[in-house]
């Protein structure tokens, strides 16, 4: 039985400790947040104690940590969790700079402990149906992936300030999704983003509209599509043409039902949000964490992985700056230079 602590017990972190609960070979057992009550009553509602991190930390019976905590915390914490000796799972991103992220990336390969980025859209049943429909052969060499992520309506600008920018904050799961689709990170990032949704957005210096082109060194090509708005729902569609044929995953509707008469066909509207449409793939992703801890296996999204996703989102924030196309060997060398 897996002992696990969370840290974070916001909206993100209850998701999760659903996640913990539902699975048979953990038990959350500490829950950790900068607001003590919450901290208490999640850690209430699941037969956990209220601790600090600190404390969590220095306890050797606990096993894993699950940091779904702010993203400015993200890489401290890995470095931390792991130096304890905890295998660990961090939502994404890994942190907002890619300097910072890549030192973390160093730190916790010297602890030897496993980490795993939270991208859960790749433990979507559907998304990963096509993988490995993909990954099987079925429709020969993938060519042009388009992904589709449209959030119904865009957060507080009080958030959006804080976020890091359309590219690292909302994008970078549609990075990571075509980073693992096509088995590794692209050459180069072209991007252009707007603000059309919400003045106030572009006032507080990011973008809500953005596309982005992604190219591989063998010409293979992925165009992501993001808006901050979708008045009918959250809007998450993958497709894939390959030489030999097309594969697609649809958006997940509210409900099966469909009326077609001579004035035409009706169906619901997709899922609202990212709860309702990602809860299976949540649990899946949690699921997947303890097999790999408990065989002592390679983690399904291990921590270099969310590094690139990371450079990915750094070459397209330079690109829609610039105007021009950044490769990704330019962002990863600044951010040596920088280290230097």
């Amino acid at each position: 039985m897996l002992k696990v602590a969370l840290l974070g017990a916001g909206r993100i972190g209850q998701v999760h400790a659903r996640s913990i609960a539902a699975d048979g070979d953990s038990r959350l057992v500490a829950v950790a947040d900068v607001n003590a009550a919450a901290a208490e009553t999640l850690a209430a509602a699941n037969g956990a104690e209220a601790r600090s991190i600190d404390a969590i930390l220095a306890d050797p019976a606990i096993d894993a940590v699950l940091i779904a905590t702010s993203t400015d915390t993200h890489a401290d914490l890995i470095e931390r969790a792991t130096a304890a000796g905890k295998a660990v799972l961090c939502e994404k991103p890994v942190d907002l700079s890619l300097d910072r992220a890549l030192a973390c990336l160093a730190s916790a390969e010297g602890t030897g402990k496993p980490v795993m980025v939270g991208f859960n859209r790749r433990f979507d049943p559907n998304f990963a149906g096509l993988k490995a429909a993909f990954d099987a052969g079925e429709i020969g060499k993938g060519e042009l992936l388009s992904v589709t992520s449209f959030d119904p309506a865009p957060p507080p600008v009080s958030y959006i300030k804080v976020s890091g920018g359309l590219f690292r904050d909302m994008m970078i799961h549609d990075f990571d999704m075509a980073c693992w689709i096509f088995g590794g990170a692209p050459e180069r990032v072209t991007a252009v983003g707007t603000s059309v949704v919400d003045p106030e957005i572009g006032g507080a210096g990011d973008v809500d509209t953005a596309v982005a082109t992604l190219t591989w060194a063998d010409g293979r090509v992925a165009v992501i599509k993001n808006s901050r708005r979708a008045v009918y729902g959250y809007d998450q569609r993958v497709e894939l043409l390959g030489s030999e044929g097309l594969l697609g995953a649809k958006n997940m509707l509210e409900s099966t039902v469909e009326k077609i008469t001579t004035a035409g066909t009706l169906s619901a509207k997709p899922e609202y949000f990212f709860l309702e449409r990602y809860a299976r793939a949540y649990a899946a992703e949690w699921r997947a964490f303890v097999a790999a801890v408990e065989a002592g296996s390679a983690m399904p999204v291990p921590l270099v992985e969310g590094v690139a996703a990371l450079a990915c989102a750094e070459a397209a924030t330079l690109s829609a700056k610039r105007g021009e196309t950044v490769a990704i060997a330019e962002v990863m060398a600044r951010e040596v230079s920088h280290a230097a």
